[in-house]
């Protein structure tokens, strides 16, 4: 019998897994996570000379109305969009083009080295409108369910980091473009623009756009 219980025993410990053993308040290593890697501003310079400086400017201040200003903008932004033209979520053929020229890694260290340039201030030019444009940027329209566009994109328009866009001092014909695109079904890449924008009348995003313009 004390031989059968000895056998018994020895094949149960065989086939238990085996664990390692830790002394007491010891926890396992958790797995190290990759780091990613870091962005090469230098080659991000360089990139951004050679694709992008042409319409946006040398520093990614544009000068051209249509074109936006990309200086100061927020990374993640920046490289969301370039994915989104490249694989034709953001339609638009003049920019597939371009980023579709571009790595991913591209897109990261031109994105980085835009966000070191430092934004110009642009201005308000509409009287008549402006005091509109604030009002709904600050407060949206409450009777229309319309959110104040200060609650995403920040009350002095700096946006937030990884989420949404900066817009201070941004042109005022390139926003009222897009607006309009989101409102008209022309740019789908954004379920909530597209929500706040199809309640916004052409005043109402001609006011939006020119107040924004002047924020700083």
């Amino acid at each position: 019998m004390k031989l059968l219980a000895s056998l018994l025993t020895a094949a149960i410990l065989a086939a238990a897994p085996a664990f390692p053993a830790f002394s007491a308040g010891e926890a396992p290593a958790a797995s190290a996570q990759p780091k990613a890697a870091k962005a090469d501003l230098a080659k991000g310079e360089a990139s951004y000379t050679a694709v992008c400086a042409a319409c946006h400017a040398a520093d990614g201040n544009s000068t051209i109305p249509l074109q936006p200003k990309l200086a100061g903008q927020h990374p993640e932004y920046l490289v969301k969009q370039l994915l989104e033209f490249k694989g034709d979520k953001r339609k638009d053929p003049v920019m597939k083009g371009f980023a579709s020229m571009l790595s991913e890694p591209d897109m990261k260290n031109i994105a980085a080295w835009l966000h070191t340039q430092k934004p110009k201030d642009g201005f308000a030019k509409d009287k008549d409108l402006v005091a509109m444009g604030e009002r709904i940027y600050r407060g949206g329209i409450q009777e229309r369910n319309i959110a104040a566009c200060a609650g995403c994109h920040s009350p002095n328009g700096a946006g937030i980091p990884a989420q949404y866009p900066r817009l201070a001092g941004q042109h005022a014909d390139y926003t009222t473009t897009q607006l309009t695109a989101f409102r008209d079904g022309k740019r789908g890449n954004s379920i909530q623009m597209t929500q706040v924008a199809a309640k916004l009348n052409d005043r109402e995003i001609k006011a939006v756009a020119d107040y924004i313009a002047g924020l700083r």
